[in-house]
């Protein structure tokens, strides 16, 4: 599992570290049971406090995506294929959102996207 932390972000960085384990998760990278790094390890690895790692795993297990065996460790959960398909169309909504607003600065109409979107999907 590969983990970047972007300190310029204005995101915190527990967010980016549950949002990137999620996606891992949801990609089927980290598979039912696997193990994840321990919170000192991965705090040590990406030179972090272990209370943002703790606190991001905490995340990831009230969300039911881990769970965690106090003196063993932090586990991935099997996943719910409709979380998985949620989490799909939130990425493509976010996709979709920032596609609009960047057609909107370049003076595009909501017909003319539309109808670009419709020329798209045609060709596919």
């Amino acid at each position: 599992m590969k983990i970047i932390i972007q300190h310029s972000s204005m995101t915190p960085i527990y967010e980016q570290l549950v949002e990137q384990i999620k996606h891992a998760i949801i990609q089927e990278e980290l598979k039912e049971n696997d193990a994840l790094p321990s919170v000192r390890s991965l705090a040590k690895e990406l030179k972090i406090s272990a209370l943002t790692v703790k606190k991001a795993y905490d995340a990831l297990d009230q969300e039911g995506m881990i769970t965690t065996v106090h003196g063993k460790g932090s586990f991935v959960c099997g996943i719910n294929p409709s979380l998985k398909k949620e989490e799909q169309l939130k990425a493509i909504q976010e996709e979709l959102e920032g596609i609009v607003t960047k057609a909107r600065l370049a003076g595009m109409s909501d017909k003319e996207l539309m109808e670009l979107l419709e020329l798209l999907l045609e060709g596919i």
